[in-house]
């Protein structure tokens, strides 16, 4: 989001989504910025590194570039504060984060957005809400190292009137869904990493038509 973009919506959130909004754009910040170097701000907070120092830098840098969001990020504290969240798992660990409902992590490399893509699709993974952080943190290790996908992105203990139960879901992104020889090479590697039962890969384009399971009706593209 641009800081144009910001002010045009800047009216449809209440103060509170503001102020998560912030965060949630300020914890991109910092991950775009440590991929530079190499690292990533998960690997920084469970290697336990200080990360006061880089998040007041980043912290400057930010409201400069937008803002808009200057004073919504206040309301988070001081970068000492949200670098204490961090330590929290709040953004990073899908049981610990509340400020927003999913937790991305983009392969290496990838374009911004390549896993919003019309071509693009996903393979669905449900897990128990006590499974979740060792579930996602599998899946998530092997997307930066370039085992899985583009990207994944799980859903959080945030509370989502959506839901339809307590589980959790898992999204693993390939680039292209008529791809299939990728797309089942990514099935494959999922297995090894212990998600045998079957799974069902849905397009994002049937995402975008609003095609959700109804009784008898097939959403997802292929189900193995």
């Amino acid at each position: 989001m641009t800081e144009d973009d910001f002010e045009n919506t800047e009216e449809e959130f209440s103060d509170d989504e503001l102020t998560d909004l912030a965060f949630g754009m300020f914890t991109i910040f910092i991950e775009k910025h440590l991929e530079k170097g190499g690292s990533s701000l998960y690997r920084e907070v469970e290697s336990g590194h200080d990360i006061d120092a880089f998040c007041v830098d980043l912290q400057q840098q930010f409201v400069s570039e937008y803002p808009p969001l200057a004073e919504p990020l206040l309301r988070n504290g001081t970068a000492q504060n949200i670098a204490g969240l961090y330590r929290l798992g709040e953004g990073l660990v899908p049981s610990k984060t509340t400020k927003s409902y999913w937790i991305q992590q983009d392969k290496p490399g990838i374009s911004s957005g390549a896993t919003g893509a019309d071509e693009a699709g996903k393979w669905l993974i449900f897990v128990g809400p006590e499974e979740v952080d060792a579930s996602w943190r599998k899946i998530r290790d092997a997307t930066v190292d370039g085992r899985l996908g583009i990207g994944a992105k799980v859903s959080t203990a945030r509370e989502n009137e959506d839901a339809h139960d307590d589980r959790k879901v898992i999204y693993v992104f390939t680039a292209d869904w008529s791809d299939e020889p990728e797309v089942m090479r990514v099935r494959d590697e999922l297995k090894k990493l212990g998600f045998a039962d079957r799974i069902g890969y849905k397009r994002n384009l049937d995402t975008y038509a609003g095609e959700y399971r109804e009784k008898g009706k097939r959403v997802t593209y292929y189900s193995v």
